[in-house]
């Protein structure tokens, strides 16, 4: 007896639901990190931190299937060594980038308020898709990727009134 549309066999393919956790085997590359000024800053004036990651395509098997996944950033994770944290949408940018003058406060930008070294980590968080063969499919949850550590040496920065600057008197206090 003919089946659906006059066929005996036809073939289907179901989409098996996909999450973040099925993705174990992909590892998308984690975020670039740096601040501004570079591997420093200043007790009491903002520093610039800024992360990068762009969106990549990695192919594998997965629930015994040949896949691509696509990996697209969609915000940002930091974590300023000092007990602070912050989240963006973006990485941050530098200052020059943003029109910014040295030491203006940005969105992924952080004030420390003691010395020391601290370390700065940024996680990038990716939105994930699977292609099977027959389109792109989205994966439940979110798949994070961590950067590398970043050291920062927060330094304190003290005036003094002089009578003459330092072109006037290249020895002389602070000189």
């Amino acid at each position: 007896m003919p089946g659906f549309c006059g066929r005996e066999n036809y073939d289907v393919f179901v989409y098996p639901t996909v999450s973040a956790e099925d993705l174990v085997s992909f590892r998308p590359a984690g975020p670039s990190l740096d601040n501004e000024p570079s591997g420093f800053a200043v007790v009491g004036l903002p520093t610039n931190v800024y992360a990068a990651a762009s969106a990549q395509t990695l192919n594998g098997e997965l629930l015994g299937f040949d896949v691509a996944v696509r990996f697209v950033p969609v915000g940002f994770e930091f974590d300023y060594g000092d007990g602070s944290t912050a989240t963006s949408a973006t990485g941050g940018e530098t200052w020059s980038a943003q029109g910014a003058t040295q030491f203006a406060p940005t969105e992924t930008g952080h004030t420390y308020r003691q010395r020391g070294w601290h370390t700065v980590t940024a996680t990038v968080v990716y939105e994930a898709s699977v292609d099977w063969g027959y389109g792109w499919r989205p994966v439940t949850g979110n798949v994070r990727a961590d950067s590398g550590s970043h050291p920062i040496e927060v330094l304190e920065a003290r005036t003094a009134l002089v009578e003459r600057s330092c072109a006037e008197s290249p020895g002389g206090p602070g000189c």
